[in-house]
């Protein structure tokens, strides 16, 4: 499963028939080119929409599915289609209408990119909106020297990234942390499940158990979905890897509760990078640092570290603000004396000001 279909399935823009389909038709691809035997012949206008095509999957999902030529052959296509384009637009510079600023034709790109539904005309007045003035056709032009396709094919090429810029207001992610306490047992190792909500980075600790179980999974899901004051009320999904804690009954009861599980490929923690950037921060900032003598002190370091977290440490992919700041700190005053103010034993420190 890769990450593509991952984000089919969270748009909901490609349903179970239509990737049922794409499978089909690859395996029919293959079959079809194995009964030719010999080299099929293409036109330069087949090579370049291959060519176009295929640099926007890359050579990993070319392995994949390419059969007329070789992946890197595909991409060949590619360099030397860009390559002509190039010294085609260098001979015509000579004559016709000047090529257009540099600044603007990296405007139009930034445009079309950012809005994969506009289309020329769209950005064109979009262009008039902050004074610049061209034409659709130039627009076209851009794009193509650009290796972007036109406003239809574009709009069905959402990356990973996109989506999860535009969709981070309704995702929460989950994982489990461990952690190693002293108790009279010897040393125990106690699991934490923690869910984040990518677009506030607003962390819940839902649980500390030395065995979750299913029915302890089951309950953290029917707390945390609980109408009204549920972590993941007003969210729509819900990362998670593969780990067999997070069973169909787990999955069953954060889906009653209106939210979508989405089960992560294995070996892929970079799909879930906000909350493995979490737990790597909780363990180097708190963790790490503290010797625990049974469940209770790590349920106070953990509460602390969160309430931290929330109100006093400033998060970079928020913009370097604090996400939940106290009124009291007064947060970007410039009156008052400068305080320091620590917590877990000074472990953890927050700089405001205080009148007086």
């Amino acid at each position: 499963m890769t990450w593509k279909r991952i984000l089919a399935t969270l748009t909901g823009t490609v349903d179970d028939e239509l990737r049922r389909r794409n499978e089909y038709l690859v395996a029919e691809n293959r079959v079809l080119r194995s009964r030719l035997g010999s080299r099929v012949p293409l036109k330069d206008e087949e090579r370049s929409v291959l060519a176009r095509l295929g640099k926007a999957l890359g050579l990993r999902t070319l392995a994949e599915i390419a059969s007329i030529a070789k992946p890197e052959t595909i991409l060949g296509w590619h360099r030397r289609l860009i390559e002509r384009r190039e010294r085609s637009a260098s001979n015509a510079r000579g004559a016709g209408r000047p090529r257009v600023d540099s600044s603007i034709e990296r405007l139009v790109v930034r445009m079309a990119r950012e809005n994969r539904t506009w289309g020329y005309d769209r950005i064109v007045g979009a262009l008039e909106n902050v004074g610049i003035t061209v034409a659709a056709q130039t627009v076209g032009n851009i794009l193509e020297r650009n290796g972007m396709a036109p406003a239809p094919e574009r709009a069905r090429t959402t990356t990973w990234t996109e989506f999860m810029r535009t969709q981070t207001s309704v995702l929460v992610a989950t994982d489990f942390l461990t952690v190693d306490a002293w108790t009279i047992l010897g040393l125990v190792r106690y699991y934490v499940l923690v869910f984040i909500q990518l677009g506030s980075r607003r962390v819940e600790i839902a649980g500390i158990t030395r065995n979750p179980t299913e029915h302890w999974m089951a309950q953290v899901a029917r707390n945390v979905t609980m109408e009204g004051v549920g972590f993941l009320n007003g969210m729509k999904y819900l990362l998670h890897d593969r780990d067999t804690k997070f069973s169909e009954h787990f999955r069953r009861l954060i889906r009653d509760g209106g939210v979508r599980p989405v089960a992560l490929p294995a070996r892929s923690p970079d799909l879930n990078a906000f909350v493995e950037r979490w737990i790597r921060t909780v363990k180097d900032e708190c963790l790490s640092k503290l010797i625990f003598f049974g469940r209770s002190s790590v349920e106070r370091a953990l509460k602390a570290y969160v309430e931290h977290y929330h109100t006093e440490r400033n998060h970079q992919g928020i913009g370097n603000v604090i996400p939940l700041p106290r009124p009291e700190d007064r947060v970007g005053s410039v009156t008052g004396r400068v305080v320091r103010r620590t917590s877990l034993g000074g472990l953890l420190s927050f700089y405001a000001r205080r009148v007086g």
